[in-house]
């Protein structure tokens, strides 16, 4: 059994190693030039190495006046060539290891923007923000960097072996102290290297995620005292990072250590067989000093070798992480009909949510007819399922049971991006780029859009009044976030860009939460104006900006407890009457 996980485990990481050399076929170019140059350095070398016999015999024992003229013009030759050939390696493998890099971090994000909200839903962003950081940094060191320690220094060891065998296959029994032990130690070590690599892998998440949540919350955490907790829960992550580094560290060094003392056993095997009397007799100093130079050389090369498993196993271990999102299925698109523009006519038949990642039940059998042009407002308590069905309109999330109807069918048979050009959505939690606030009102799509439908649609939203004000007015960049503005400025943007939309059906989640009463009053106008011949379902937690919604929902734990217009549920006398009432005696005082 053991034997066979062991097969398995090569075999796969056989293969993830193959996929990602694949990459670098996209650099062949590059590649090849390092190949050669990977070739060349430890040719130059092993040939220096074996010209050490005629140095010493011809040059300081028989004083030949051919080789005393040569052999400087030799030695600087070789190198010079080497020289070359190092260069060629460095650069070539750096070029290809850069874009590889480059190419995976491409292909990752990519597969961010295509996979679904459940898959954001159960991962913490910090681990996603790692993977295009510090995973995809590790492969380098298994596409190429690996790559050319394999190779150089493989091929250094063959060409010294070379030597001894030429020179002497006598004294080249030494390596078979040498050779069994490299082979036990870099195969012990490869196995705890990778073991201890997933470890550090998914640590590293941690502690990404553990910075962004308190440089995201830095106000919280200096108005609620949460310094010293927040220290000292970074300050376990990172020491568990530390521990886990430290662990291959110990792991090289040992590694490096044994080989060490190892060589050092076989050099003394080599001096032991190469001064037996017989032996001294018939073996020039030129001879003696080429065969223990090439197993000299050999030994830093073995070590490197055995090395390279720290960064092999890093490598591959961060690619299979990487792969394994760039092959996740992306979010289901079974749609077949394009539409066009919707009528906005909206039907919840039946409707059941449950989310995998906790298994929460958000929405208990939801029917809800949203006529076309109609406003149709969703109030009740936090968690009581409002959010979860406007979130299944653009079809971030599948019904568990049940269906939604657009315009009389199944929308799961409309494409998704056509379905998503139907919906304009501003949200309690505006979304900003670090850009300009042109290309933010304008974003995606609506890219080309002429300056002048831009100002209209702000001037629509009550915005155009505070971007006149700013220093290059639709061009000025409003940092990350938006955090160059305030609250109620970045949601008049986020308006406007849903009014630049044109969308047949509108969603607004607490769209004028961030407001305040002057800008509310003035959004809200903007808000009548947009919503007319729209479909609009409205998320509101204050009852006075509903008031002349078509037809309000009720909704308590995930279904529809009372369903009318303003007056109606008033004069009912249930939950919505509860609420009005309540917060009719929360404002009363502020008037």
């Amino acid at each position: 059994m053991s034997a066979q996980k062991v097969s398995v485990w090569d075999a796969r990481t056989w293969q993830t190693y193959k996929r990602l050399l694949s990459y670098t076929q996209r650099f062949r170019t590059a590649g090849y030039v390092a190949i050669v140059g990977m070739i060349v350095d430890p040719i130059c070398l092993s040939v220096f190495t074996g010209m050490l016999k005629p140095l010493i015999d011809n040059l300081f024992v028989d004083k030949d006046p051919y080789t005393i003229f040569w052999m400087p013009i030799w030695i600087v030759g070789i190198f010079l060539v080497r020289g070359v050939a190092s260069y060629c390696t460095d650069y070539g493998i750096a070029y290809v290891g850069r874009n590889v890099v480059q190419a995976i971090r491409v292909d990752v994000f990519a597969a961010y923007l295509r996979l679904p909200a459940t898959f954001f839903a159960r991962e913490p962003s910090g681990q996603q923000i790692s993977r295009i950081t510090y995973t995809s940094e590790q492969v380098a060191s298994a596409s190429a960097d690996s790559l050319k320690v394999a190779v150089t220094e493989g091929l250094t060891v063959i060409g010294m072996l070379c030597v001894m065998l030429y020179h002497s296959a006598y004294l080249t029994m030494a390596l078979l102290v040498l050779v069994p032990c490299v082979v036990v130690i870099v195969t012990v070590i490869s196995r705890r290297y990778r073991k201890i690599s997933k470890r550090i892998q998914g640590n590293m998440g941690t502690v990404t995620s553990a910075v962004e949540e308190a440089v995201a919350a830095n106000r919280e955490v200096r108005i609620y005292g949460g310094q010293v907790r927040e220290e000292t829960r970074f300050g376990d992550v990172a020491e568990r990072q530390r521990h886990l580094n430290l662990k291959v560290s110990a792991t090289s060094a040992m590694s490096s250590a044994t080989i060490q003392t190892t060589g050092a056993v076989a050099l003394a095997t080599l001096v032991f067989l190469g001064t037996r009397p017989d032996v001294l007799n018939n073996m020039t100093p030129g001879v003696f000093t080429s065969v223990l130079t090439a197993m000299g050389a050999m030994l830093p090369s073995l070590k490197r070798l055995a090395g390279i498993q720290a960064s092999l196993q890093k490598g591959v271990t961060a690619a299979d992480d990487l792969f394994a999102i760039i092959d996740e299925p992306a979010e289901v698109d079974n749609g077949t009909e394009e539409l066009v523009r919707t009528k906005g006519d909206i039907r919840f038949e039946d409707v059941k949510l449950v989310y995998e990642r906790n298994n929460h039940v958000a929405l208990r059998g939801v029917d809800l007819v949203c006529a076309p042009g109609t406003v149709t407002a969703l109030v009740g308590r936090s968690g009581s399922g409002k959010s979860s069905l406007v979130s299944l309109l653009p079809r971030f999330y599948e019904p568990t049971e049940g269906r939604i109807l657009l315009d009389g069918r199944d929308y799961t048979q409309y494409r998704l991006p056509s379905l998503r050009r139907q919906i304009a959505w501003v949200g309690q939690h505006v979304v900003l780029f670090d850009d300009t606030v042109a290309a933010n009102i304008a974003y995606g799509e609506m890219a080309g859009a002429s300056e002048a439908d831009i100002v209209a649609a702000a001037q629509a939203a009550n915005a155009m009044e505070f971007i006149e004000r700013l220093p290059e007015g639709l061009n000025t960049r409003i940092g990350q976030g938006g955090n160059s503005l305030s609250g109620g400025q970045r949601q008049r943007i986020a308006i406007a860009r849903a009014i630049l939309k044109n969308a047949p059906i509108l969603v607004l989640d607490e769209a004028t939460s961030a407001l305040d009463t002057e800008s509310e009053r003035l959004i809200q106008d903007a808000l009548t104006r947009l919503m007319r011949d729209r479909t609009t379902l409205v998320i509101a937690h204050r009852l006075s900006t509903i008031e002349h919604a078509d037809q309000i929902a009720v909704m308590d734990q995930g279904r529809i407890v009372e369903l009318g217009t303003h007056r109606e549920l008033l004069d009912k006398g249930g939950q919505y009457a509860a609420l009005h009432r309540m917060q009719f005696h929360e404002q009363a005082p502020a008037a």
